[in-house]
């Protein structure tokens, strides 16, 4: 007989563990190394395979695909690891890869984020907290999401892209280098900066003084037709009496690849 709150049509293996007050919906397999938090629940026809550890409160929605192996030809069948936090929603058909072996090991995603339909996360992705990934959006390996980050649908980030706190992906926009904290990427083939992120700062309670501190640095970084250099060095002094410029300006310094200008 099934558990309570475990389908009698679900398959779980012996081998994990489920917490108090989950539910798992009708024809949804749960693999060997799998971890699910209290109160968390899945709906039907899913598959959570491990190595996996999902935490408390998560409602996960029907033919959701999580924790398989990576989509990577250098993937070999070592160990690999996917964690996934609190009150998450993953809707429907979303896919979230475990990491690979030379790529850190684990894919991670944080507490508190909204994955729509369709959504895919690659291996070795992490995932700040707090963001909404509208359907269909796409992160290729090695991605880094910073807090509060929307991507709007169909939105695509290339691989070993970072993308800062609180930015905002526009629909259709296809990321292939590094974006600030703060600011807004529009279509245009290749996306393209088109400001900051203003009224997602200011639903997160941003003030005035904070907000005109940010859009300085914009029009430094990207409007003042300096070359990035010149634009760090007039950041440095901006950074002096602003912690958001200095935030941006860290991410900056941090990057690996080309900042999208």
């Amino acid at each position: 007989m099934a558990a309570a709150g475990i389908h009698a049509n679900a398959v779980v293996d012996p081998s994990a563990r489920i917490g108090t007050g989950v539910s798992i919906g009708a024809f949804t397999v749960v693999g060997p190394g799998v971890e699910i938090g209290d109160g968390t629940s899945i709906g039907a026809h899913c598959s959570i395979q491990g190595p996996t550890r999902i935490g408390r409160d998560n409602r996960i929605h029907g033919h959701a695909a999580i924790g398989g192996d990576p989509q990577d030809k250098k993937f070999q069948g070592e160990h690999a690891e996917l964690a996934i936090g609190d009150r998450n929603v993953i809707r429907d058909f979303t896919t979230i890869n475990r990491g690979t072996g030379n790529g850190g090991g684990i894919t991670r995603i944080g507490d508190d984020h909204w994955l729509l339909a369709y959504v895919h996360v690659a291996h070795d992705c992490q995932v700040g907290n707090g963001c909404i990934f509208s359907n269909n959006a796409t992160l290729a390996g090695h991605v880094e999401i910073g807090d509060q980050v929307i991507l709007s649908g169909f939105a695509g980030i290339h691989q070993f892209c970072r993308i800062g706190a609180h930015a905002f992906i526009g629909m259709g926009a296809f990321v292939n280098g590094d974006v600030p904290p703060y600011v807004l990427v529009a279509q245009e083939g290749y996306g393209k900066p088109r400001g900051i992120n203003v009224e997602g700062l200011k639903r997160r309670g941003f003030d005035a003084e904070r907000l005109a501190a940010i859009k300085r640095a914009y029009r430094t970084l990207y409007m003042s037709g300096a070359k990035l250099e010149e634009a760090r060095a007039q950041l440095a002094g901006l950074a002096r009496e602003s912690d958001d410029v200095r935030h941006l300006l860290e991410f900056i310094e941090r990057s690996e690849r080309p900042l999208l200008r």
